[in-house]
């Protein structure tokens, strides 16, 4: 080999290993390019602490809606309750009118005991007697009480329908028909032909004027108020 090529052997040697050496020290000059490219969170620490403050948040507001939901959903089944409650409640009392307005259609108008505005100081009554064995006296009665009672409702139940009272009197009753008496109030002078509300029986006269004309009551037995036995009372007027 020539001078010369050496020269340029050794002179191509010189420049290889200068590269070589440059490229060395640009690696060590910027030793953090390589960390941040592969993890950007070392470089900015605070980015990840916010993330965890920010994710309570959501997750917070995520339970108050679920709460605000289930607390509609309670008060909606509340009212559904209630509302399902009334209907049932307004269905049974109109089932429970109609019951009664059917019951009523047999009795005939004016017939049941409606109560006077006023007190009335003078009334006139027709009743039926139904006596049982002792009761009346000078009466061969030869019923039993429990028989007396149930002929007694039975006549009332005929009478509110509308059967002729006189006729009912005149078949039934253990008092001498027609039956008609006239009462006037306790503390009221009795009118010509009237008896004097103290002087009859306590039952008689206590259903005599807590009715209205047309309207037909019973007076039950008692010892005491209605000796006699059951009344069934018309009053007049």
């Amino acid at each position: 080999m020539s001078l010369r090529s050496m020269i340029l052997l050794l002179t191509a040697i010189a420049s290889l290993a200068y590269l070589g050496a440059q490229s060395a020290s640009a690696g060590e000059a910027n030793p953090t390019a390589t960390v941040q490219t592969a993890d950007s969170s070392a470089v900015n620490p605070s980015s990840a602490s916010d993330e965890a403050p920010r994710a309570d948040s959501v997750k917070a507001a995520d339970e108050s809606r679920e709460r605000a939901a289930k607390a509609g959903k309670e008060a909606k089944e509340a009212r559904e309750h209630a509302a399902k409650k009334a209907k049932k409640n307004k269905a049974k009392a109109a089932a429970g009118g109609k019951g009664t307005a059917k019951m009523d259609s047999a009795v005939k108008a004016g017939t049941m005991p409606v109560k006077p505005d006023v007190m009335p100081q003078h009334v006139q009554v027709q009743h039926i007697l139904i006596g049982f064995t002792g009761s009346v006296p000078g009466k061969s009665i030869s019923r039993t009480k429990e028989e007396a009672k149930t002929l007694a409702y039975q006549i009332l139940e005929r009478a509110r329908k509308g059967e002729n009272f006189d006729e009912l009197v005149s078949k039934y009753t253990d008092d001498s028909p027609p039956g008609i008496y006239g009462m006037s109030g306790a503390g009221v002078p009795p009118a010509a032909g009237e008896y004097s509300r103290t002087g009859m029986v306590p039952a008689f006269g206590n259903v005599g004027f807590s009715i209205s004309p047309g309207n037909i009551g019973i007076a039950d037995y008692d010892p005491t108020a209605s000796p006699f036995g059951w009344h069934i009372i018309k009053r007049l007027k």
